[in-house]
């Protein structure tokens, strides 16, 4: 018998292409630069916001204290102890995740200051008190405009207009480590490993897996092909013996990988389908 336990889909991005403008060359026969204007003031502040921008969306960023205007902890940002809430700016866009609800909404960097727009939430319920209690602690905190402060690669601080101060520490993304946008790749995950033979490690099980593919509406298309052995692993997946899922995940090429590994990393975006199998 299946139980059916949770069911989102989430269809794919689109990727943006990435523009590069055009070298200004130095006016014929000066043979130097003596001739070509001084920035100004706001090209040197639109360049600095810039490659702020450039490096929030080249991390995560994982909450690591929160303190109110009197200095005390705010113990309801912490209601997930094994997944503080985390950050992600994307194309104008942050993304909150390790809440009871997904959260997202535009946002803005200029001088200094985060301005986030009111965000915007899955509607899903949470048994747990605390975790519905975080979506409300975070979602009242990261909306308007927050005084950031990002040194070097170190952490991200945020101020908010209470007295508030958030601060998070960055872990490199996906795209920042494998150095390109990954593929996006559906995958079915069988609710069993098998054993799998593998030289270096005895009595090795294997995830079964198979692709498969969904048209714009969210419709599984064509038939799957068989499971098969997956001998790698899912970055942020942990399979539960006797759950299938259907997994959306990132494909990255690895440069030079070792002999004996894969040329290829799997990285988990999303659970779009889960099933208990009795």
């Amino acid at each position: 018998m299946n139980r059916t336990r949770t069911l989102m889909l989430i269809l794919p991005l689109a990727l943006m292409a990435a523009c590069s403008n055009p070298s200004t060359n130095a006016p014929a026969g000066t043979g130097s630069d003596d001739l070509a204007p001084a920035p100004t003031a706001a090209a040197t502040t639109q360049a600095a916001a810039k490659l702020d921008v450039q490096r929030l969306q080249g991390n995560h960023w994982l909450l690591d204290s929160a303190t109110d205007a009197s200095g005390k902890r705010v113990d309801a940002l912490f209601a997930r102890a094994d997944k503080p809430v985390t950050l992600d700016f994307t194309d104008g866009r942050l993304s909150v995740s390790n809440t009871c609800n997904r959260m997202g909404g535009g946002y803005t960097l200029a001088d200094g200051t985060l301005t986030v727009s009111p965000m915007a939430s899955t509607m899903m319920a949470c048994t747990d008190k605390a975790l519905m209690a975080l979506d409300q602690a975070v979602g009242s905190r990261l909306e308007g405009a927050l005084k950031a402060e990002l040194a070097g690669q170190g952490q991200l601080t945020l101020h908010t207009a209470a007295g508030d101060v958030l601060v998070f520490t960055p872990e490199s993304t996906a795209e920042t480590r494998y150095g390109g946008e990954g593929e996006t790749v559906f995958l079915e995950v069988a609710a069993k490993t098998k054993p799998c033979s593998h030289p270096m490690i005895p009595d090795m099980q294997c995830l079964q897996t198979r692709e498969v593919a969904f048209d714009d509406k969210g419709l599984k298309q064509g038939t799957p092909g068989a499971f098969e052995n997956f001998y790698g692993t899912i970055e942020g997946y942990t399979h539960e013996d006797g759950v299938r899922n259907v997994v959306r995940v990132k494909r990255y090429k690895i440069a030079n990988p070792p002999a004996d590994a894969s040329s290829l990393a799997y990285v988990l975006d999303t659970v779009v389908e889960s099933e208990t199998v009795r």
